[in-house]
């Protein structure tokens, strides 16, 4: 039995609208008033879309089921997949001491406070957005400047200002390739336009640190090196995200960031070395730096395998090896499946779609060619490089990272359940169609919505996946 999308149900676009807000607005609730867990808050709004999705806009509950399931388990393959794998190799590094030599090494190159956020939370807390995402990279180099004598309030500041710049490109792409899977968009299109304007706000989010830390006139001291950092991280994200592919501007730009950064600080140093007006003069000072340069190269090597690694399983132009992996996943017969009691039964109709169209429904589980799994092979060969790290220490670590992510996997997976039912039933549609009314204001409204998904959920990929099938309708 084929099922026929309705967009208005209550025959007023404003009132449907309203009703098909209920369950972001009860995200909104359990979150920002009641300060639930975001599992909690996350399963009571897909539970309020599943219940409307049947008795407002008469969708069969049998689809209405398949739809949420087909949502939560992708959200767990391939989102969480990367989250999971690129938290493991990090913890890793971690568990072994070879982060305190990252951490050591970059703490080493300058005394001076704003250059120490640019390298530290701007350049390295990109890469770490590039490859983990979800607030890893927040927490992880806020920690590193607490380290340095920075105030835990003002560090956790500075980082969330910068993670402005990476986030759209965060986790091997994963808020592209969902906006996409949501849109019906062609991915290459949407990282190309997103690489056309992130590149004018990245170009000036370290300013935007220094000046915030030191004022303007402090800040304009280091206006060089602004530029430097600004402009190699703007200039990299533009051509990977509009000739290489989605899954690699972060990456990209925060090596080739920090590399051009350190040398540059070779040849360059501030007029004034800056520290807070209120540090005591002993909490100051560079680090220096403890460990030889093979040590330094050795406790990097985890994150250079890494990068290699993403850049081989995401090639299609050059050596084409992501058509390797996908040839591999494509021997078997799990790969490409139709999506039981879903695929080609939900009809879109008018105004949507220009004539009745079957809404396609399937399930990749592509083993090999997934982002996660590179990320997974990059910790396993990384046991070659950190010392007296067994492998019997690597899966223990492997399991203390699923269970310490066990709540923002259950999170994950429910608010893309919750993402996929309400396209499927027709509600993102009928929020669309509502906001079609703006006219031409609408791109005044666009980015309050992306704003108020990220807020609710906390993050970039589950705000696409509410709201991008909406904002292509509008």
């Amino acid at each position: 039995m084929k099922w026929v999308q309705v967009y208005d149900p209550l025959n007023n676009i404003f009132l449907s609208a309203l009703i098909a807000a209920i369950p972001l607005m009860l995200l909104l609730y359990m979150l920002g008033v009641r300060r639930a867990k975001g599992h909690h808050a996350a399963f009571l709004g897909t539970g309020s879309a599943v219940l409307l999705a049947i008795a407002v806009w008469g969708m069969p509950v049998s689809m209405a089921v398949s739809a949420t399931l087909n949502g939560m388990l992708y959200g767990i393959f391939p989102i969480v997949w990367i989250v999971i794998t690129a938290i493991w190799v990090y913890n890793m590094t971690v568990e072994s001491g070879e982060f305190e030599i990252i951490k050591n090494s970059l703490a080493s190159v300058t005394d001076d406070r704003r250059l120490q956020a640019i390298l530290i939370a701007f350049a390295f807390g990109s890469f770490i957005e590039g490859t983990a995402g979800f607030g890893t990279p927040v927490a992880i180099t806020a920690a590193m400047l607490v380290g340095l004598g920075f105030n835990p309030i003002y560090a956790a500041g500075i980082c969330l200002i910068a993670n402005t710049a990476p986030v759209a490109f965060g986790a091997i792409g994963i808020p592209i390739v969902v906006a996409a899977q949501v849109s019906g968009l062609d991915m290459m299109h949407i990282s190309q336009v997103v690489g056309r304007q992130l590149p004018f706000l990245s170009v000036i989010v370290p300013l935007w640190l220094v000046v915030t830390m030191a004022g303007w006139k402090r800040g304009m001291e280091v206006l060089p090196a602004v530029l430097v950092a600004g402009g190699l991280f703007a200039g990299t994200q533009f051509i990977t995200a509009n000739y290489v592919n989605p899954y690699l501007p972060d990456i990209t730009a925060a090596i080739v960031t920090i590399v051009g950064f350190l040398m540059f600080l070779k040849v360059w140093k501030p007029a004034n070395v800056w520290h807070f007006p209120d540090e005591k003069p002993a909490a100051g000072g560079k680090a220096v730096l403890q460990y030889t340069h093979g040590e330094v190269l050795r406790a990097w090597a985890p994150y250079l395998i890494l990068a290699a690694l993403v850049f081989l399983w995401a090639d299609d132009k050059y050596i084409q090896f992501k058509q390797v992996v996908v040839g591999i996943d494509k021997l078997s017969p799990f790969f490409l499946n139709s999506w039981p009691g879903l695929d080609g039964l939900v009809i879109k109709t008018t105004p949507v779609v220009a004539k009745n169209t079957p809404y396609a429904a399937a399930y990749m589980l592509n083993l090999i060619s997934a982002s996660g799994t590179a990320l997974f092979l990059s910790g396993i060969l990384s046991l070659l490089v950190i010392p007296n790290y067994s492998p019997g220490r690597a899966a223990a670590c492997f399991s203390k990272t699923v269970k310490q992510l066990r709540f923002p996997i259950l999170t994950i997976s429910m608010i893309l359940g919750l993402a996929y039912i309400m396209n499927y039933s027709g509600m993102s549609s009928t929020l669309g169609i509502a906001f079609t009314a703006t006219g031409s204001l609408f791109p005044f409204f666009a980015p309050i919505l992306g704003w108020l998904g990220v807020f609710l959920t906390g993050s970039d990929t589950s705000a696409n996946a509410l709201f991008g099938s909406m904002q292509k309708t509008a």
